[in-house]
């Protein structure tokens, strides 16, 4: 009697998938726009930031110290917002150093915070282990952040950005600001700033701790 033939049967999940797929980065990214959502929630309006007859000369140093800490307190969304649209003007204006920068985020996390521990990286024949890969990644951001152009760049945007933060803060009289006294200085757009590292952290953490 002829044997029958031998039928193979595959089980889906235990199947790789690829990173952008993993739970891991999905949960990361819904996380990351719930934070963002919600820090741009609580930002000032526009008008009230450029209010020109709230705008007067400090009479001191320590006047205008005073006026950025509590104009800061209170547009603090505002402020970092404006922050990040330098560091995007910068980056557009120098389309080499925005791939530089998205080509060095990508293979941060493609190839170590959210690819999977059962998909070896193999160049050209050889298998790098994670330790290696890690390796080239942080020599790669050292190399990319201190030694290019790239690092000059981004702290000459921020340098503008601050500098336009400031001016703003010193100038802008807070006198009229309802600002809670007892509202902490970390709220708001900060907390995003700590949520998002917190949700990166929690989301890459079961593929990380894989490679310890």
């Amino acid at each position: 009697m002829a044997s029958l033939p031998s039928i193979s049967i595959s089980n889906p999940q235990s199947e790789s998938q690829p990173p952008i797929a993993t739970p891991a980065f999905r949960a990361f990214i819904s996380r990351l726009n719930a934070t963002v959502r919600h820090g741009f929630s609580q930002r000032r309006p526009w008008l009230e930031l450029l209010d020109r007859s709230s705008f007067s000369r400090p009479d001191s140093l320590t006047e205008a110290a005073t006026r950025i800490r509590r104009n800061f307190s209170y547009f603090r969304i505002n402020y970092i917002s404006l922050l990040a649209l330098s560091l995007a003007l910068s980056l557009l204006s120098h389309p080499f150093s925005l791939l530089v920068l998205l080509s060095l985020l990508g293979a941060w996390l493609f190839l170590y915070l959210f690819r999977p521990s059962d998909q070896p990286v193999v160049v050209a024949g050889r298998t790098f282990s994670d330790r290696e890969i890690l390796g080239i990644l942080v020599v790669s951001t050292i190399v990319v952040v201190f030694l290019t152009s790239v690092g000059s760049l981004l702290i000459s945007a921020l340098l503008v950005g601050l500098g336009v933060v400031c001016t703003h803060g010193a100038f802008r009289m807070p006198e009229d600001l309802f600002l809670d006294d007892q509202e902490p200085v970390t709220s708001g757009f900060l907390s995003f700033l700590g949520g998002a590292a917190s949700s990166a952290a929690a989301a890459a953490s079961p593929a990380v701790a894989t490679r310890v």
